[in-house]
């Protein structure tokens, strides 16, 4: 398989081992939560922060959980004034860390950086991925094939599962260049793409809205995208048994069906007539009925702007996929929830509602990790009203995309993602045509608004003169075990015990660490008794320093206390 080389790659392709696990601090102000509700990491989720440093953060309580992935990276045109911030030691880093990434011929190393900074965002987001799960990512023609490369090395495969062009604006004369580009692309991939599944792809019941005795139908067209000198067989008259008028195949294409196959058609009520419907329709057309059994796909290799289901005579299968407005509408709709234009290209709603519908449902997790101003979450809540289901979002969004925001003290994660989520969810009004005042339907739901804190170890096996003290360590592994803050004024130390949750029985948590040298503490059949005793839930985890347990011991050790007891090593060896 073809790689790709840029400069800093040798160090870059393992700098996600190397990042250091950060806390995910929560901020009740700016969540959004029903009353009493603390703010958690197991539902909506805005994070403020970099993204490779949340990702990382993520990994405890999302690895392999992430049904929908979706990202909108800077598209290294050089206008977007994204700053390189990883902080790698490395000298030929240091000249990066905190500079602007420069235009075409004035900055020799822009491709490099903008490689170094995807390649260890795209690896965690993998990670991050459900088995089943599917990403998509958008980019135009400057680092398309960059980002081709590196996807493929990410997912080990030689080519995107597909790769859509989505049609973004309307064509101009007014720009200089030769071609009027208008388009851009998504790249698909999959993590297993043996086992992703794309509903949003299948055809439902909903999309054959017709109904005769047997059963739900579509409109689809009796003709193909092949011309007479091609299928001469299939350039014929065609007569409605019922008025005796004949229709003749369309020029530039032909019948669907060879003559036989085609009265047989005919006899079995299968074609609609253009004289017995109402409407403007010029020529018969074919009944494709729903067979839940054989589900069929839709096409959607190519998006172009639409708003409503189509029925033109010119496809083959005609039920239109794909929703996409162009980048004009993302800005419409965003300076109306906002009152105020915040973002130059915000992409369009119905665009974002498209991809989630393809691959998300139920309650399962879309991700968007360059969020801006939260059209991905936006997606979700449209999505979820009108299906009624529960996916969940999660977001993540830098303070400041550009030097000229953070001299502006603007706050993007704050002030537009977080707010353009809320006033949705909550309601807001707005002015139609500027003039009258529209009151937009509250669409529900809630978010934990959190921070990426301080590093909880440094850098990787590198714990400094001090090791973490026992109450640190005691609310990373609660955190990431139950998704929830502890409470510190039911953590035990001499005891172990760290805290508990109600479901399934109740499960308790303990955790067996001294922050120094001189000796190791461990779980074995001598510990076991006494915790057993003293607490009644049916369900146990113990993280020590040293698990001195044979499987064997510990299964019959579960069946005579009728518990079950999960141990586990004090994360990242810290001995």
């Amino acid at each position: 398989m073809p790689t790709l080389q840029f400069k800093g790659k040798s160090v870059i392709e393992t700098y996600h081992h190397t990042v250091p696990h950060h806390r995910l601090e929560f901020d009740p102000k700016l969540s959004l939560l029903p009353k009493g509700e603390k703010p958690a990491l197991d539902g909506n989720l805005i994070i403020e922060g970099d993204n490779l440093l949340a990702l990382k953060a993520l990994l405890p309580t999302h690895a392999g959980k992430v049904k929908c992935i979706y990202i909108d990276p800077p598209y290294n045109t050089g206008e977007e004034g994204w700053v390189y911030n990883d902080n790698l030691t490395q000298p030929q880093f240091k000249e990066w860390i905190g500079q602007t990434v420069g235009k075409e011929g004035e900055d020799a190393t822009r491709h490099d950086k903008w490689c170094c900074m995807m390649l260890p965002r795209l690896t965690l987001l993998r990670e991050l991925l459900r088995e089943d799960g599917a990403m998509f990512v958008s980019i135009d023609d400057n680092e398309a094939g960059a980002l081709r490369f590196l996807l493929d090395e990410v997912f080990h495969v030689e080519m995107p599962l597909a790769t859509f062009v989505w049609k973004r604006r309307s064509a101009t004369g007014m720009r200089g260049d030769p071609v009027s580009v208008d388009h851009e692309y998504v790249y698909l991939y999959a993590k297993n793409p043996e086992r992703v599944v794309l509903t949003g792809l299948i055809r439902t019941e909903a999309d054959y809205p017709n109904q005769d005795k047997r059963g739900r139908y579509a409109s689809t067209d009796l003709t193909i995208g092949m011309s007479e000198e091609e299928r001469p067989n299939q350039a014929f008259t065609i007569q409605n048994p019922r008025t005796g008028k004949e229709y003749l195949h369309n020029p530039d294409r032909v019948w669907r069906f060879e003559p036989d196959t085609m009265k047989s058609v005919i006899k079995n009520d299968l074609v609609i007539w253009p004289d017995e419907q109402n409407g403007e329709m010029k020529r018969p057309r074919y009944k494709t009925y729903f067979d839940p059994k054989e589900p069929k796909i839709k096409p959607v290799s190519s998006w172009i702007e639409t708003t409503a289901t189509t029925t033109s005579e010119e496809d083959e299968d005609d039920l239109e996929t794909i929703s996409s407005g162009l980048n004009s509408e993302g800005g419409r709709v965003l300076k109306r929830i906002l009152g105020r234009k915040v973002f130059n290209y915000p992409k369009p709603p119905s665009l974002m509602r498209s991809l989630v519908r393809i691959a998300s449902g139920g309650d399962e997790i879309v991700l968007d990790s360059f969020a801006g101003s939260g059209t991905t979450a936006h997606a979700v809540l449209d999505l979820n009203a009108a299906d009624k289901q529960n996916r969940k979002f999660v977001l993540i969004q830098l303070r400041h995309d550009t030097k000229e925001q953070q001299r502006a003290g603007f706050n993007v994660c704050e002030e537009a993602t977080a707010v353009r989520i809320r006033n949705l969810m909550s309601g807001y009004t707005y002015k139609s045509n500027g003039k009258k005042k529209v009151k937009a339907d509250a669409l529900g739901g809630s978010f934990t608004y959190a921070r990426v804190g301080e590093p909880l170890f440094g850098e990787y096996k590198n714990f400094g003169e001090t090791l973490p003290d026992w109450q640190t360590i005691a609310r990373y592994i609660f955190y990431t075990e139950t998704s929830r803050e502890c409470d510190p004024k039911l953590l035990k130390e001499k005891t172990g015990f760290i805290g508990a949750t109600e479901a399934g029985g109740g499960t308790s948590y303990y955790l067996f660490y001294s922050p120094h040298d001189k000796e190791n503490q461990r779980v074995s059949l001598r510990t076991l008794p006494a915790m057993v005793e003293m607490d009644k839930n049916k369900n146990l985890v113990v993280y020590a320093e040293r698990i001195w347990l044979h499987p064997d011991e510990l299964a019959k050790f579960e069946a005579e206390h009728r518990r079950k007891i999960r141990t586990m090593v004090v994360p990242f060896g810290v001995k």
